[in-house]
């Protein structure tokens, strides 16, 4: 694994699990993160009339996830004098979610997930029911947020990542769980 990818951690798991909340906070303490490629996707399309939703054209979502992710992999790479880069998911993620959706994996989506690595500690949300809220861009059910945890936990897993829960508690104790872990 290339120097800067052990840098590289990403924060996963099901949604509404609490991931944004705490790559906000981390960010506000110096800690750079990348933008989440789902709802940054389906703000874009909803702004724009595209079809490119999870709940319309769950495949071209999907593409368009992949070129977020590769994308965003690589302006970390090639600024990695930064340190350590938070990614709010990862590329493996956009097999869990195709896995979720009961939909076919391509090739080109594996192999980007297998060629473009992270550290191979990986933080994962587990779903937490208390704080789980739909909103405009959040349509799944609690259900769902199972669901993808599950799966989540299955890819990571597969691709060799170590698979690192993080506890129910505070955002402040959340915070400082990562922190002590990353460095």
């Amino acid at each position: 694994m290339p120097s800067s990818e052990q840098d590289f951690f990403v924060i996963t798991g099901g949604p509404g699990s609490g991931k944004s909340t705490l790559l906000d906070r981390l960010e506000k303490n110096g800690v750079p993160r990348s933008a989440e490629a789902g709802r940054g996707i389906i703000q874009d399309q909803l702004a724009i009339g595209g079809s490119a939703l999870p709940w319309m054209d769950r495949e071209l979502f999907a593409e368009l996830m992949l070129s977020w992710e590769m994308r965003s992999h690589r302006q970390a790479t090639q600024q990695h004098a930064i340190g350590r880069m938070l990614f709010d998911r990862g590329l493996p993620d956009i097999i869990g979610y195709l896995q979720v959706e009961g939909l076919s994996v391509p090739d080109h989506v594996r192999q980007a997930s297998e060629r473009l690595r992270y550290n191979t500690c990986v933080f994962i949300a587990p779903p937490w029911p208390e704080i789980y809220r739909q909103d405009a861009e959040r349509k799944q059910d609690l259900d769902t947020a199972h669901r993808t945890y599950e799966a989540m936990i299955a890819v990571y897993t597969a691709l060799g990542y170590d698979l690192v829960e993080l506890p129910r508690t505070s955002i402040e104790d959340r915070a400082e769980f990562v922190r002590s872990l990353i460095g």
